[in-house]
């Protein structure tokens, strides 16, 4: 546990019959973390219990060194949070909301009119701070929401699918934007989607959550260090080479011009030969990697 930010063991969450988490094992440390998992998966559960907004059934959970469900006041004052949802009060200026999210969090009136200013600045609202979000553009809203959520200057940052309803302009500039914090501000992030493009863009680590257990975890860096097998790339039909390979009992996948080939160690000799056997031109060969979405669809199974 030394060294992690959020730690897990055994945790379970239930709503009735209906069993969220399931026995949860995971720790999450330093940088931006995604947290990945299909509908229903225990996501949103889970940040609800480090918040310390709903109690668990089970098990034991360390943020931030501390029990959500002892210390939870404690904990959100160093927590900031931007919920999925886009319930703000649209007749409230921005800069208010979030001066007053930041008072909520212990800070004096006039340290949170300043801090609120910074905050809105820093997600490029600073001219618009004085608007009312419900004249904002959902892509301005969402930057509200990190403004508020920043603008204590938290430990740990939970957002929740900050990019839903955003244009892929919007989605961009708010990646960037969430890089910048976590890189730039040095504050650790915790990140909701279910869009992997999105974690591996911004992302130092990955948790998968399946069926309300961790179904992977790890680095981004090291899964994708991993090797997969052998990529083929051809000159010609690469369906002739993943028949012959799949004769000789190598799994075989064709893509385009390419075969991705797993099997024993001895599947780069094989391939190697029948390249060479079947007078096929070879323009490229190199270790596979494997993929966010690979390990997605594994653990999702």
């Amino acid at each position: 546990m030394a060294g992690a930010i959020i730690s897990a063991r055994g945790v379970q969450k239930s709503y009735g019959s209906n069993h969220v988490l399931r026995g949860l094992d995971c720790e999450v440390r330093g940088g931006v973390t995604g947290l990945l998992g299909s509908n229903g998966a225990g996501k949103s559960t889970f940040m609800g219990l480090i918040l310390g907004l709903r109690p668990r059934q089970g098990g034991e959970l360390s943020v931030l060194g501390a029990d959500p469900d002892r210390s939870g006041a404690e904990i959100r004052a160093r927590l900031g949070y931007a919920p999925e949802h886009h319930d703000l009060p649209g007749d409230v200026q921005a800069a208010d909301l979030v001066r007053h999210i930041a008072q909520l969090h212990g800070l004096p009136r006039r340290a949170a009119t300043e801090r609120s200013s910074n905050a809105l600045w820093q997600v490029g609202l600073g001219e618009e701070r004085f608007r009312p979000i419900g004249t904002m553009s959902t892509g301005q809203r969402q930057r509200v929401k990190i403004a508020q959520a920043i603008a204590h200057d938290p430990d740990l940052l939970l957002l929740d699918e900050p990019t839903d309803g955003l244009d892929p302009m919007q989605r961009d500039d708010m990646l960037e934007l969430i890089r910048r914090v976590g890189r730039e501000f040095g504050i650790d992030i915790l990140l909701s989607s279910h869009l992997l493009e999105e974690v591996e863009r911004v992302c130092d680590s990955v948790l998968i959550l399946t069926n309300g257990v961790v179904g992977h975890s790890s680095s981004l860096r090291d899964m994708k260090d991993t090797s997969n097998g052998i990529r083929v790339e051809l000159d010609d039909d690469p369906r002739p080479l993943a028949e012959a390979l799949a004769a000789r009992g190598a799994q075989a996948s064709v893509e385009g011009q390419a075969v991705t080939v797993t099997g024993g160690g001895e599947v780069g000799d094989l391939v190697r030969d029948l390249v060479a056997d079947l007078g096929l031109g070879l323009r490229r060969l190199e270790p596979g990697r494997t993929s966010l979405e690979d390990v997605f669809i594994e653990a999702s199974q």
